[in-house]
């Protein structure tokens, strides 16, 4: 028996060894940078029958043949990849090759993972998505998310000089657009909003944002529009060192690092920086730096000075458990630290002006990941996150005498407070991947727990609990046309959900052109500050609602996408119209003169359309867009009629590349139209209100040195020079009612110097 027992050990070994050696793989790549091709449709026929199957390259660009050519002596390959030519080959049994595919189209792809069943190119996608790349992101100088949304249509952006910057998307902000980092929620929103300046792209690889709804896979929140911002988790070269320099004649230092290791399948990166600004005020010049400043009315600014401190901890392992089915995960821990501090200085006080009151804004957060995501076999993929997120948030008021410089900390427990967030969540799907199929389907899971402490939250800590189980399936019953209806049941701990539906259509009318729509039942329970935050003091009377009912929503977006190329010249054409219909809306009102409370707006429409043309003639980039938004609030008791209130936008950029000397020059610029809004007045009446319109105008050169190892980049931002803006908008908790609304900080200069060090692939 024992005997029989080694044989049969033995010959399983070689059996399975003799499977592994003869399985056929290929792998395919870019040919301009060796970067692996992801989902490349790669379709198999034996040579002599019409017997064919189709693959899609997985993270590493390979797909296992053996499955469709294990009987086959020979066969025809057709690899093709959106914006590469076409290759075509005949393999032998057994052979494995690496192909590497020649650009195209002028119109490269773009890989894009959010509601993705797995990472795909844009083309593919179901819903409409906007990529913007590294290389936009570089081309603007920008260094916060606020920087690089400045450009885009449809999303309006506004200031708060405590709060910091927020936006609206398709005429909707606050807690209605999501915001992710790698698909992990960020928390921590005041006033309703993220402050868009707290999250650095330092250490971005591109943004990916979705317009429209993605409430069943995203829930809460994702229902004008949701943002994904993907890191860099992958490096090509062993040994990886940057450095990434930022002067702004505004006062604006920042500095930023990174060191990066590969060995096998193991990658770690360690980055982090510091932003300094020293405030802005009117009076400033450009360049100008106090290095002494006066104790009198100047300590006072416009902007407030603020610094930031960040760093980021990447750990990643590739897995391979089965060789045989050509399985391929990642396993990857991401820690992220940041803290800011906001010092508002006070004007000297009467009578002789020796003192003066001033506020400090402490910002911390303390945010960890783990993700599991790849493909378990040839036609499944799955993706796993973990994640908790702390936010504390503290402010302190001193009484600073400007004679000896000297702080006490104010006895009004008003001037104090701290408040902490902090949020787990996990979600995890699985899907089903096979190009050969006309049914694709999709299941998963989304947990989310948040609770708040702090003396302005009722009885000092509250908590709340949404979870969900979601399911969604892409029918594709031709070459053309793709329907994936999805559906989300959700368990609400303080409110009832209700059932949450969605259908998204794509259809090809031509090869290049693409008709796509989505619908999507939103709902979204209020947030724990707007349920139990309480702020009163002198400048401040914010107070929550128990009584708020949770939101619900209807929202639709349809687009069409047309592109054409030929030699060195392309075209993209898109338009684009949405409707969103939101009940019980939440928003942060004003009660009397004094007093602010959350309250639910009968009923919120908006409205809008987009047009955009994208020409690249090498090495021409240009863009060109206009959009209209219209609003309507159905509130208060008046007879008055309502009615859409429009607003429209303007953006143009322009990026010429200089291949001769490795550089390139760009241009943005956005107009945004007067906007109106209708608020409601203490006695219920509705009034009209607008704010006047802008344009923003940046101008950018970047040269690259050294093979790349240097990249230097100056420019000019806001160069019409725009600083403030009259509106006539009903005062908000921390702007007054004053015609004057803070835009920028005037025409500015900043030159960028970056240093990048690879070792040897």
């Amino acid at each position: 028996m024992s005997h029989f027992l080694k044989f049969s050990t033995v010959l399983l070994f070689l059996t399975l060894n003799s499977f592994y050696v003869l399985s056929q793989t290929i792998q395919v790549f870019s040919f301009s940078d060796k970067q692996a091709l992801i989902s490349a449709y790669v379709k198999c026929k034996d040579f002599n029958s019409e017997k064919s199957k189709g693959f899609l390259t997985d993270l590493n660009g390979t797909v296992n043949l053996s499955s469709f050519s294990d009987s086959l002596e020979k066969i025809i390959l057709q690899i093709s990849y959106s914006g590469y030519l076409k290759i075509s080959d005949t393999l032998n049994k057994n052979d494995n090759k690496s192909y590497f595919l020649l650009p195209d189209l002028l119109f490269l792809p773009e890989i894009v993972v959010t509601a993705q069943y797995s990472p795909d190119i844009v083309e593919n996608s179901v819903h409409k998505i906007r990529v913007i790349d590294r290389k936009k992101i570089d081309a603007m100088g920008a260094q916060n998310l606020k920087d690089v949304l400045t450009n885009e249509l449809n999303i309006r952006l506004a200031q708060d000089n405590i709060l910091g910057s927020s936006m609206s998307v398709q005429g909707i902000s606050g807690q209605n657009v999501k915001i992710l980092i790698d698909g992990v929620p960020i928390i921590g929103r005041m006033n309703g909003n993220i402050d868009l300046s707290q999250i650095n792209l330092n250490n971005t690889d591109h943004l990916e944002i979705i317009e429209g709804p993605l409430s069943v896979n995203y829930g809460t929140d994702a229902l004008a529009g949701t943002i994904n911002i993907i890191t860099k988790k992958t490096q090509k070269n062993t040994f990886s060192i940057s450095s990434n320099n930022y002067y702004e004649s505004t006062g604006q230092f920042n500095t930023t690092g990174r060191i990066g290791f590969t060995k096998n399948k193991y990658t770690l990166a360690v980055s982090g920086g510091r932003n300094y600004f020293d405030g802005w005020r009117q009076t400033d010049n450009p360049f100008s730096y106090e290095f002494q400043p006066k104790a009198d009315s100047t300590r006072f600014k416009d902007w407030k000075a603020k610094e930031q401190f960040f760093g980021t901890l990447l750990l990643s392992k590739s897995l391979n458990i089965n060789k045989l089915n050509n399985s391929s995960l990642k396993l990857a821990y991401t820690g992220d630290v940041f803290y800011e501090q906001i010092t508002n200085k006070g004007m000297p006080l009467l009578p002789y002006y020796e003192t003066a009151f001033d506020d400090y804004y402490s910002t911390y957060r303390i945010n960890n990941s783990l993700t599991l995501g790849g493909k378990l076999s040839e036609k499944y993929f799955t993706n796993i996150i973990a994640s908790y997120n702390y936010f504390k948030r503290i402010k302190n008021t001193y009484y600073t005498d400007l004679t000896t410089i000297n702080q006490t900390m104010t006895n009004n427990s008003g001037d104090q407070d701290t408040s902490v967030f902090s949020n787990f969540m996990s979600r995890g799907n699985i899907s089903q991947t096979k190009p050969s199929t006309k049914l694709n389907i999709e299941t998963g899971y989304d947990i989310n727990y948040e609770s708040a402490t702090g003396l302005r939250i009722k009885d000092q800590k509250q908590e709340i609990g949404d979870y969900a189980l979601f399911g969604t399936a892409e029918y594709t019953p031709n070459i053309r046309l793709t329907v994936k209806p999805g559906i989300r049941f959700i368990y609400n701990n303080s409110y009832t959900a209700p059932v949450v539906p969605s259908v998204n259509v794509k259809y090809k009318i031509t090869p290049t052109g693409t008709l796509r729509f989505s619908y999507a039942r939103g709902f979204r329970s209020p947030s724990l500050k707007e349920l139990y935050f309480y702020f009163v003091d002198i400048n401040h009377n914010i107070q929550g609602n128990t009584a708020l009912v949770a939101e619900t929503s209807n929202n639709f977006i349809a687009s069409m996408s047309v592109g054409h190329s030929k030699k060195f010249l392309g075209f993209r054409s898109e338009c684009s119209i949405f409707y969103n219909s939101i009940n019980n809306m939440i928003s942060l009102a004003q009660i009397t003169s004094t007093q602010f409370s959350y309250l639910n707006i009968e009923k919120f429409e908006s409205v809008g359309i987009q047009v955009s043309e994208e020409i690249s003639f090498n090495p021409i980039k240009l863009v060109i867009g206009a959009s209209l938004t219209g609003v309507n609030n159905h509130i208060g008791q008046s007879n008055t009629k309502s009615e859409f209130l429009y607003s429209p936008e303007i953006k143009t950029s322009f990026i010429y590349t200089i291949s001769k000397i490795n550089g390139s020059f760009a241009v943005f610029y956005k107009y945004t139209g007067e906007t109106q809004a209708v608020s409601i007045s203490e006695t219920e009446e509705k009034i009209k209100t607008s704010i006047s319109d802008y344009s923003i105008a940046d101008i950018s050169f970047s040269k690259s040195l050294y093979q790349k190892k240097i990249n230097l980049g100056f420019g000019i931002r806001n160069l019409f020079n725009v600083t403030n803006i009259t509106g006539n908008a009903i005062s908000g908790p921390h702007t007054s009612a004053q015609s004057n609304i803070q835009i920028g900080m005037g025409r500015s200069f900043f030159i960028k110097l970056d240093f990048n060090l690879n070792s040897k692939q």
